[in-house]
């Protein structure tokens, strides 16, 4: 009898190994970035479109820019939804809805004939986009096991590659073919994602009894109406002519405070909310909050309007403003990945403060007129060059802060980052837009607005010896 049983158990044991094959991380880890790679792409892939647009779907160019601004809408809005879906019904069936919705509305946008359709499915796609980054994350978080923190922290050098080959692309397709194709190109990426998806990504682990939540409605309508206020507070101060005592802007303005503090009033007040409160200011996940707005939304903020500043204040052409960025690009992909292989042995608060220092260096000399000798677009290349160097540089220790805090809600934690990174910008846009659009020298009051930003990194060095330390994996 008890051969049979250590028979039997050695059949348990074989058949468990049968379904529970090993986990192939490289493959895994390719999946998921090319699904974050066409998300990245699609967010600067369109912009190269917008002329094309507006004369072949016989539109304004401000209803062609809503093809923008929506989709951010959606996008910011959904990210922390889609974290909180993904912890509760598993990462995988999130990452694999998010994808598989993302591919098949770029299929119908690709398809549509007029501008408004084409806002109203961009706003459904960022619904799939949004899905992906948090359910990415839990999946590495969850099957990567000691190797986890480097494979996280290998998604900063993913985001810097799409925006440096989307405008590429999108001027491609745009003059040799047509702008749907800046659509149609996420279909056989999609479906490729999906199909590795479905084989080499494990199942999720679900537990045998989950607990039944209804979904957190208020929660969900209360934050929906303050970040949805605020973005069109933001979009709307980006405009022309606008005052900042407008009573347009104050409204929304007005609409996004009070329901965002009933927000929070709600979260520590309800018994399953759809953001646990500790997650946003609670002990060490406050700062890494603050940091990712201040170090990297700005920083995200201000390598947006470079273009437009090297046309203003330099007249350097299109072409010419739109590859600054690639020396940016560059530089956060090579630090990213040097940071990423030394992280375990410098802790997270070194490199925040080399990374930011960095910044503030390339955002002065952004600001400062090149030494005599130097052409304005080495000078401006060698300052964008500092500035994805040094953002390349605190992206692995920002992403791993909170992570290592709470891996079990990795894809909440993940959507906050992604979110505070969106606000970071479109505050610093919406801002400096403003301020530009009310001078007479545009070129040099964004170098002003650049000096504000450094100042703003340097006072945020403070902050960082409130991040948590942490050597090694977690």
């Amino acid at each position: 009898m008890d051969l049979l049983r250590d028979a039997g158990a050695e059949n348990e044991s074989l058949e468990s190994t049968v379904k529970e094959p090993p986990v192939r991380k490289t493959l895994i880890f390719t999946i998921v970035a090319i699904a974050l790679l066409m998300t990245t792409v699609d967010a600067t892939i369109v912009a190269t479109a917008l002329h094309t647009l507006q004369t072949e779907l016989h539109t304004t160019v401000n209803w062609v820019g809503w093809t923008l601004t929506a989709y951010a809408f959606g996008f910011v809005l959904m990210l922390p939804i889609s974290g909180k879906i993904s912890e509760l019904y598993g990462q995988r069936r999130v990452f694999l809805w998010s994808v598989a919705i993302f591919t098949f509305v770029s299929l119908c946008c690709g398809l549509s004939n007029n501008i408004y359709l084409l806002i109203s499915l961009r706003v459904i796609q960022a619904i799939g986009g949004a899905g992906i980054t948090p359910s990415a994350t839990g999946i590495i978080v969850n099957h990567f096991g000691k190797s986890r923190d480097r494979a996280v922290s290998l998604f900063g050098s993913v985001f810097p590659v799409g925006a440096m080959i989307g405008p590429i692309f999108g001027g491609i397709f745009v003059t040799y073919m047509s702008w749907r194709e800046i659509f149609f190109v996420n279909i056989p990426l999609g479906i490729v994602v999906i199909l590795m998806a479905f084989k080499y990504i494990p199942r999720d682990h679900q537990p045998k009894k989950r607990p039944h939540t209804k979904p957190d409605g208020k929660g969900i309508l209360l934050m929906g109406v303050g970040i949805l206020s605020f973005m069109f507070a933001a979009s709307y101060l980006g405009g022309k002519n606008v005052k900042l005592l407008s009573p347009g802007l104050i409204t929304l303005l007005l609409i996004s405070v009070i329901s965002l503090t009933g927000f929070f009033r709600h979260i520590n007040r309800t018994i399953h909310p759809i953001i646990t409160p500790r997650l946003i200011y609670g002990k060490g996940f406050g700062p890494v909050n603050l940091i990712n707005v201040l170090s990297g939304g700005i920083t995200q903020g201000v390598i947006g309007l470079v273009p437009l500043y090297a046309i203003n204040r330099y007249g350097v052409t299109a072409l010419d403003s739109g590859l600054l960025l690639v020396a940016e690009g560059i530089a956060a992909i090579v630090f990213s990945v040097i940071v990423t292989i030394l992280l375990r042995r410098t802790g997270y608060r070194p490199p925040l403060y080399v990374g930011c220092t960095i910044i503030s260096i390339g955002v002065i000399l952004l600001a400062i007129h090149p030494f005599d000798g130097l052409s304005p677009f080495f000078w401006m290349a060698m300052s964008t060059f500092f500035i994805g160097a040094g953002a390349g540089i605190i992206n692995p220790p920002c992403r791993n802060a909170g992570l290592q805090l709470a891996p079990e809600h990795s894809s909440t934690i993940a959507a906050l980052r992604s979110m505070s990174l969106q606000v970071g910008a479109i505050i610093t846009i919406a801002i400096a837009t403003a301020i530009i659009s009310e001078s007479s020298n545009p070129g040099i009051t964004q170098a002003w607005v650049y000096i504000g930003a450094a100042v703003i990194y340097f006072s945020a060095l403070p902050l960082i010896s409130k991040i948590p330390e942490h050597h090694g994996s977690w």
